[in-house]
This record gives C-alpha cells, sequence and structure tokens, in this order.
C-alpha cells in the first residue's frame, strides 16, 4: 500500500483528517496554476526533513521557500558531518552535570541529537570565511542563502559530504538557484561568527552579508513579479517564529505602505504548529486572525494541523508527491 492509501484510509478525524486535508488543498493550489512558499521554523533540518523536502524542490512542489538562520546552516551541518552526530534518546533524563560534558566534548544539542562544533560548525566557518573574505575585499555583497549556494556548488565541499547529497534540501535549492529569505539570520552559529569576524577585523564591511530589510525589499519584487490572480502564492508554515511572521507581512505591507493596487492576497494557507492558542501569541493565533491584518482572505484555503512539525510535514509531502 502507497504512503498516501495508508493514510487516506486511516486519517479520518481530528488533526489526522486536518493533514489530508491540507495536503489535499496543496495539490489543488498547485494544480491551480499556484506557487507554494515553505517556511522553516525550529530544528527542521536537524530534525532531516531534507529527506523529503529535497525531493518536494526536485519536483517543483516549491517555488521559494523562508527559513531561520539555524536552518539555513543545520543542513548543511547535517551534510559534512552527519557521521559525528551523537543522539541522546535520554535526553529528559541527563542532569546539569552530564549537559556540562556534552559541552566540554564540543556537542551542542538540539532536543535528542547533538551537533558536533568542530566537524560541523567550524568546518563550514572555514570554508565560508573564504567567500565572506573575498567578498569584503572585492566590495561585493551577496544574501546569507546565496554565500552557501557558492560553497556547496563550487564543488570544493563534495569529498565531506556524509549522507546522500539528494537529501540535503539546500544543496536541491542550490541547484534550482531557489529563492530564499533568511530574516535575523543574525540569530544563528555562522551570524554570531560573522559578527565576531567583523569585530576582529578579518571583515571590514558588516554590509558584505546583506540585511533583512533589503531581504524583505527582494521578496517585495518577487512576490509583485510571481503572484497574480491566476497564479496566485501559497504559504504552508511549518512552526511558527520570523520564519513565518516575516514573509506573510509582505502583502499588507504592498497594500498598506505601498499602496499598490491588485496584489492578490496569500492564495493557501496552513500551518502546522503545536503552539497553543492563546493571548497574543501568533504563532498559536488561528488563520482567521490574519484577515483582519490583510493576510489572508475569507475564500482562501486555510488549514491548521495542530502537532508535531517533524511527523506532519514529511506526510503532506508525500501526499502532494502522490508517494
Amino acid at each position: 500500500m502507497k504512503i498516501t492509501e495508508f493514510l487516506k484510509h486511516n486519517f479520518k478525524h481530528f488533526n489526522a483528517a486536518a493533514l489530508i486535508d491540507a495536503a489535499e488543498g496543496y495539490k489543488t493550489h498547485l494544480d491551480n496554476n499556484g506557487k507554494m512558499m515553505v517556511t522553516l521554523a525550529g530544528a527542521m533540518s536537524t530534525a532531516e526533513l531534507g529527506i523529503s523536502l529535497a525531493e518536494m524542490i526536485r519536483q517543483d512542489k516549491v517555488q521559494i521557500i523562508t527559513c531561520t538562520g539555524a536552518n539555513l546552516e543545520e543542513d548543511v551541518f547535517n551534510l559534512v558531518a552527519h557521521d559525528y552526530y551523537e543522539r541522546i534518546p535520554n535526553y529528559r533524563d541527563l542532569s546539569p552535570e552530564e549537559e556540562q560534558d556534552l559541552l566540554n566534548r564540543h556537542m551542542n544539542r538540539v532536543t535528542d541529537t547533538c551537533i558536533p562544533e568542530m566537524e560541523a560548525m567550524r568546518r563550514i566557518e572555514d570554508v565560508i570565511l573564504e567567500e565572506w573574505m573575498r567578498a569584503d575585499q572585492a566590495g561585493e555583497a551577496f544574501f546569507p542563502h546565496e554565500f552557501f549556494y557558492k560553497i556547496l556548488l563550487s564543488g570544493k565541499m563534495d569529498e565531506s559530504f556524509q549522507i546522500d547529497p539528494k537529501n540535503s534540501w539546500l544543496l536541491e535549492a542550490a541547484k534550482k538557484n531557489l529563492p530564499i529569505i533568511v530574516p535575523g539570520w543574525e540569530d544563528s552559529t555562522l551570524g554570531n561568527m560573522y559578527a565576531g569576524h567583523v569585530i576582529s577585523g578579518d571583515i571590514k564591511n558588516v554590509h558584505t552579508v546583506r540585511s533583512g530589510i533589503e531581504y524583505m525589499m527582494f521578496l517585495a519584487q518577487w512576490y509583485t513579479e510571481n503572484a497574480t490572480e491566476d497564479s496566485k502564492v501559497g504559504f504552508f508554515q511549518i512552526g511558527g517564529g520570523i520564519a513565518g511572521d516575516f514573509p506573510i507581512c509582505v502583502v499588507p505591507m504592498l497594500h498598506q505602505d505601498l499602496q499598490r493596487d491588485n496584489v492578490p492576497l496569500w492564495g493557501y494557507f496552513c500551518q502546522i504548529s503545536d503552539s497553543t492558542t492563546s493571548y497574543g501569541s501568533y504563532s498559536g493565533a488561528v488563520p482567521n486572525e490574519k484577515i483582519t491584518w490583510g493576510k489572508l482572505g475569507l475564500d482562501t484555503p486555510k488549514y491548521i494541523i495542530e502537532s508535531d512539525a517533524t511527523i506532519v510535514a514529511p506526510l503532506v509531502f508525500a501526499i502532494v508527491l502522490d508517494q
């Protein structure tokens, strides 16, 4: 039995039914000539979402991605250092002393998974620093994801790959030159390292890596060129936070701040979230609240799946891919 057949046979009610509805809505949106933005919050790359997301990119089921700086870099960390990762299934039982021992071994824990600092973070720092400094000396500036595209497509790291490269979503995105928005990139390991290199003088111009404001300007242009009444852009949000909050605001900005007419609202919306709906929690806000902010319309297909995205997202993708 195919995954899709199994899900449709068994997932009949509650969040399970919402998963089916959202996946079918995703397919309908694409079938109607729509485009889709996928946003990645949390630690989706360390959760190895690339196994399914890379295939979505290959099959043109995703046209643009917004992600945190952590998700941008952690896909590459996993690509080059997977063999050195350690899984801690009993992470809930760790004592402070055991956590300190992980620190002493340079193992940075993300829930049940430890990222090795020297094999992952420092290895990538060495490679990307060369690109930062080259651009800085040439008076050039690029977005954070563009620097990653450069090092991935250069081939200089190919011999370091420790997973099948087809499971790296960022490598697949680089091959297609997929637009990526990375708001708040400075809130990441490499963002911190970049700040350090600016402070130490290795990089002279802090603007060698372009900013979040420039990302919003880029997104405004991309959305204007790609969103039409005949080809609307959908919004598939994994988790909450800045990865979702930042890009969804481009539509009210175009309407309200730039006073542009005939800009379509987002044509589809789904959020996978385990955030409890509560007072003032935007990550837990139901989709209808976005109507009041000029992001979604009365007729926009809206779905919310209240569950663990590491479980739900690959299943939704499986249905979209007809697996």
